[in-house]
């Protein structure tokens, strides 16, 4: 087993660059130091370093919005790099009354093509018929079989072929590039200057709602001191599988009431819902039925967060603009995996699959096949980034009102990670680390849930005086009442 090596760092490129890309005032990055674990996360390219610095900018985020909320200088803030490496492989640390949790199913890998490899992903029951029905393969109701037959399908198709045929039939797959991955913004954030009226600025929903609406830029210096960064902050959580939820995650954390709302059609796993659901409450609505309630909810809330391809929530009217013509205060966060622009901006994706077409795979591989990053990094990257993006944007809007549009996607970390972040003598030292040598055990705890005793990584976001844990254990899907709790 390793040995941990402690030693206070600060003046990190990472974490100031990332700063600099949320619009943070360049003096607070120096707050930030860390305890380096030397080994985690290890790859070729500089995972542990751009981990380490989405966390550090998000819990820098937060140390800042509790000075303006408390008018006191920001709490110093120090990360823990294995508390980093724990909270980035949160998956494979959860363990439900001692069960291991699947990781991907047996049709989300790597296969070869006739020209190459291509990277598919059927995690969830539509996305893997629509897989096989591309591919023309029927499913022998056996999973060794069916990935016999669906590498012999493969196997004398190319890559790009597979690519296209499958996302027409709305299914998942990418061929596998070397890269480098086109140039994505990290953080892309505009500001809606206060007192811009809005289409439905008059009609905001019934009289209960106003009164006990949102902490709004008009209400600024009746902001009250609080306890935690984000309390009494309602924010509507429209985000699934892993970045979102982890943003949404953090959020609850640090004080936020956090309500995630998840359509009746998508399915999502437990154990996923176990990892992520920290600190939340979980309604099911038809976006199209239930818009009368989904609008109630709207009017009183101070945040939306949405984690869908850009444009699919435009018919609901939830799309950025319809939003903040409604609520011109309002902090809008949107998330999406291929970037928000260019020809893969409208299509789906996953981590692994942003990975295979970013030349990442290609570059962590191994004798012509593709490799993996030591974590599922560009998800939680993005998750805390967006985070540290929700809380300046409320920290802005409490300064000069007004409501704020920010926007992320996996496409932009992985163009930040390859890019930008530059080698370290670090990188690449003891590649199997993060699996075998690093004793995770500090930075896990147990705790109580209606899905039974989780054992689960703590939170790595730190300041002086930061929760150590979340306020309630996640819940079952659609257990609670579409309602916001009480300020």
């Amino acid at each position: 087993m390793s040995q941990d090596v402690l030693m206070a760092h600060s003046e990190d490129s990472a974490t100031a660059g990332a700063w600099a890309a949320l619009g943070g005032p360049a003096g607070l990055v120096e707050r930030v130091e860390y305890a380096e674990v030397p080994g985690v996360l290890a790859a070729r390219l500089p995972v542990r370093r751009m981990a380490r610095a989405a966390v550090g900018a998000c819990s820098l985020a937060a140390a800042e919005l509790l000075s303006v909320r408390d008018r006191v200088p920001p709490p110093a803030v120090r990360v823990h790099e294995g508390a980093v490496a724990a909270a980035f492989t949160s998956e494979r640390h959860l363990r439900v009354d001692g069960r291991v949790p699947a990781a991907f199913a047996p049709l989300s890998r790597f296969w070869r093509t006739a020209d190459g490899w291509v990277r598919t992903h059927a995690n969830y029951p539509h996305h893997r018929a629509r897989l096989l029905g591309a591919l023309g393969v029927g499913d022998p109701g056996d999973d060794e079989a069916l990935v016999a037959r669906v590498a012999g399908a493969l196997a004398v198709r190319s890559s790009e072929s597979v690519q296209e045929d499958v996302y027409a039939a709305g299914g998942l797959a990418v061929a596998v590039r070397p890269g480098p991955p086109e140039r994505h913004p990290l953080v892309e954030t505009r500001a809606v200057p206060a007192g811009t009226a809005g289409a439905g600025a008059s009609d905001r929903g019934t009289p209960a709602a106003r009164s006990s609406g949102p902490l709004s830029a008009a209400t600024t210096t009746a902001v009250p001191a609080a306890g935690l960064p984000a309390t009494g902050v309602r924010v509507l959580d429209l985000t699934r599988v892993i970045a979102g939820p982890v943003a949404t995650r953090t959020l609850a954390l640090l004080g936020a009431d956090v309500l995630r709302v998840d359509a009746p059609a998508l399915p999502e796993h437990d154990d996923t819902l176990a990892d992520t659901g920290f600190g939340k409450r979980s309604v099911v609505l038809d976006l199209a039925r239930d818009r009368r309630v989904l609008g109630e909810l709207l009017d009183a809330a101070d945040v939306v967060v949405t984690g869908y391809r850009p444009g699919a929530l435009d018919r609901f009217g939830l799309g950025a603009d319809d939003l903040l013509d409604r609520r011109p205060d309002l902090v809008v966060a949107e998330l999406c995996a291929w970037g928000w622009t260019g020809p893969w901006s409208g299509r789906r994706g996953f981590d692994s699959l942003v990975q295979a077409r970013s030349g990442i795979a290609a570059i962590e591989g191994d004798d012509g096949r593709p490799g993996v990053l030591p974590a599922q990094a560009l998800d939680h990257g993005t998750g805390y980034l967006l985070a540290a993006a929700v809380l300046r944007a409320l920290t802005g809007r409490w300064r000069a009102g007004g409501g704020r549009h920010v926007r992320l996607s996996l496409a932009g970390t992985a163009s930040w990670l390859v890019h930008d972040l530059g080698a370290d003598p670090d990188d690449g030292a003891d590649r199997g680390a993060h699996e075998h040598g690093h004793d995770h055990r500090p930075w896990l705890t147990e705790t109580e849930s209606d899905f039974g005793l989780l054992r689960h990584a703590r939170p790595p976001v730190h300041y002086a005086g930061a929760p150590t844990t979340w306020h309630r254990p996640p819940g079952r899907l659609g257990a609670d009442r579409p309602e916001w709790t009480a300020r």
